[in-house]
C-alpha cells in the first residue's frame, strides 16, 4: 500500500530507490503501525508532541510518523519539538532549518539542564538519570503549553531490551519501558510507537536518508555506563545466535504471572486442586513408599 502511488512528504524526498530501502522503510513503518495499533494510541484529532533530539531514532519516529499520517492512517496533529539543552557546541540552528526545510510545525525550546547536571552529578558518576528527569519534565510542560495530550519518543525495541536487563542486573525487578503509559500526574500520555523497531534497522533509514545527525556528547562521552555494558553482553547473544534479540523481545510479550514468582500479580494463596481433573488427567497418582 505505501508503494502505490509516487506521492511522498518531504521527509522521504530523495529517498533511495533500491530495493533493499523499500524494504527497509515498510518494515519500520508497517512495525510502528503495528505497535500504535496494539497499543491503541490513536485517539482521532488528538496532538502529539513528537520529540526529535536529532539523533537516528528520533528522525526515523518523525519520518514514519508523517509518513503513516500523510497516508491518511495516523489522524492525528503532530509538533515536532527539540529541547536544547544548553550543550557546548550543540549546533542550535541544524534542527530548525531541517523542520523548516521539511514543511514540519516545530517548537525549539532552550533550557539549560546541561549546567544543572555538570553542577549537580558528583565527579565519575553517570548524567543519564537526572539529564533525563529534567529534559522530561520540561517536555511535559511544553506539552501542556500545546495542548499536547501525548508525548511521543523514539525509543526502539532494543532500548527497550536493554532497559529490561537493566532492572535485571541492576534493580532487581522484571520491568522495562512500556509503549504506552501515563505520566505521574495523569494527564498526559507517552508514547513509543518504535517499540518493535530494531536499532539497526533505525540506524539504516536514517543514514540512507541522509539526515544530519547531532551525537549526544553529554552521555556518549562518558565510558563504562551501564547501558553500554548491557549492549555489550546482547552483542554478543546476537553474534553468537543471530535473531536472539527478537527472540527475548517477543518473550517480553508474553508474561506468564503464573510461571513467576511475585505474589501481587498472581493469587498463589487461593490456587486449589481439582481432585477429579487431576484424576482424569494424570490416572491414579502412585503412593510413596
Amino acid at each position: 500500500m505505501l508503494d502505490e502511488n509516487d506521492d511522498i512528504h518531504p521527509l522521504f524526498a530523495g529517498a533511495p530507490s533500491t530495493t533493499e530501502f523499500k524494504k527497509l522503510r515498510k518494515r519500520i513503518v508497517r512495525q510502528a503501525r503495528e505497535a500504535i495499533e496494539q497499543y491503541g494510541m490513536v485517539d482521532r484529532g488528538a496532538r502529539w508532541l513528537v520529540c526529535l533530539s536529532g539523533g537516528k531514532d528520533s528522525y526515523t519516529l518523525l519520518a514514519v510518523l508523517y509518513e503513516l499520517k500523510w497516508r491518511g492512517l495516523l489522524p492525528v496533529d503532530l509538533l515536532a519539538c527539540n529541547l536544547d539543552q544548553g550543550q557546548p557546541g550543540f549546533p542550535a540552528t541544524v534542527l530548525p532549518e531541517f523542520l523548516e526545510r521539511m514543511g514540519v510545525p516545530h517548537r525549539i525550546e532552550y533550557q539549560d539542564t546541561y549546567s544543572v547536571v555538570i553542577d549537580k552529578v558528583p565527579q565519575g558518576r553517570t548524567y543519564c538519570a537526572l539529564c533525563s528527569r529534567l529534559r522530561r519534565g520540561n517536555l511535559y510542560r511544553i506539552a501542556r503549553e500545546e495542548g499536547c495530550s501525548a508525548v511521543v519518543l523514539g525509543h526502539h525495541r532494543d532500548d527497550i531490551l536493554e532497559t529490561f536487563f537493566m532492572n535485571l542486573f541492576h534493580g532487581g525487578r522484571l520491568a522495562t519501558m512500556p509503549p504506552k503509559l501515563v505520566n505521574e500526574e495523569g494527564d498526559l500520555f507517552v508514547y513509543r510507537p518504535l517499540a518493535h523497531v530494531a536499532e539497526a534497522d533505525c540506524e539504516k533509514f536514517a543514514t540512507s536518508m541522509n539526515y544530519p545527525i547531532i551525537p549526544c556528547d553529554l552521555c556518549g562521552s562518558q565510558d563504562g555506563l551501564q547501558r553500554q555494558q548491557v549492549k555489550q553482553i546482547l552483542d554478543g547473544w546476537e553474534r553468537n545466535r543471530p535473531g536472539r534479540r527478537q527472540v527475548m523481545f517477543r518473550a517480553l510479550m508474553n508474561a506468564r504471572p503464573s510461571h513467576l514468582l511475585d505474589p501481587k500479580l498472581f493469587d498463589f494463596q487461593g490456587l486449589q486442586l481439582n481432585p477429579g481433573q487431576n484424576q482424569e488427567n494424570f490416572g491414579e497418582v502412585p503412593r510413596l513408599r
